[in-house]
C-alpha cells in the first residue's frame, strides 16, 4: 500500500476478496473506507494507507483499481483495505525478528521479516486499531446494522 509492504499472519486473515462496492456513510471519517454487507452483516472495511499515514487522500470511486483488496480479519467484524495483495508466503523462522511493542502504535507492529535485502513490517490485526477507534467502528457498524435490518425483505 502506497509503496510500503507489510504482512499479516495467515492465522489472523479470515479472507481475502477483491474489491467489492463498499457503503460510505456520511460523515465516517477518511479512516473508514466503507462497509461490506457480508450475509447481512456489516463488515467496516479500514483504508490502511490512511490509518497508518501513508497516503493522504482517498481514492475515490473513479480510481478504483481491480487489484485493490479487502483482507477480512479472521477474529473481527473488521476488514483492511490495502492497494494490493502480491502472495501468500511461507517465511522461514530465521527470517522473522520480533518487535517491542513498545516501538510501535498500539504494538500494531509485532515483527520484521527479512525478504529481498528489506525489512517487511508484520502486523497485528487486532492492534491496527486503538480501543478508541476500535469503539467509534463499532458504532458506526451498529448504525449500519440497524440500516441494513430496515431494508431487510
Amino acid at each position: 500500500m502506497a509503496d510500503t509492504r507489510c504482512a499479516l499472519a495467515q492465522a489472523e486473515i479470515r479472507e481475502i476478496l477483491p474489491l467489492p462496492h463498499l457503503h460510505r456513510p456520511p460523515a465516517s471519517g477518511p479512516l473508514l473506507a466503507g462497509f461490506l454487507d457480508l450475509g447481512g452483516m456489516p463488515v467496516a472495511a479500514i483504508d490502511l494507507a490512511r490509518l497508518l499515514g501513508l497516503r493522504s487522500k482517498t481514492p475515490s470511486p473513479q480510481d478504483d483499481d481491480p487489484y485493490r483488496h479487502l483482507i477480512l480479519s479472521a477474529f473481527s467484524d473488521t476488514a483492511l483495505l490495502v492497494d494490493r495483495v502480491e502472495d501468500l508466503l511461507r517465511v522461514p523462522a530465521d527470517a522473522i525478528r520480533p518487535v517491542s511493542s513498545a516501538h510501535t502504535l498500539n504494538g500494531c507492529v509485532v515483527a520484521e521479516i527479512a525478504w529481498d535485502d528489506a525489512l517487511i513490517p508484520v502486523l497485528a490485526m487486532a492492534q491496527v486499531l486503538t480501543a478508541e477507534e476500535t469503539s467509534r467502528v463499532a458504532a458506526l457498524a451498529g448504525l449500519e446494522a440497524e440500516r441494513l435490518a430496515a431494508l431487510a425483505i
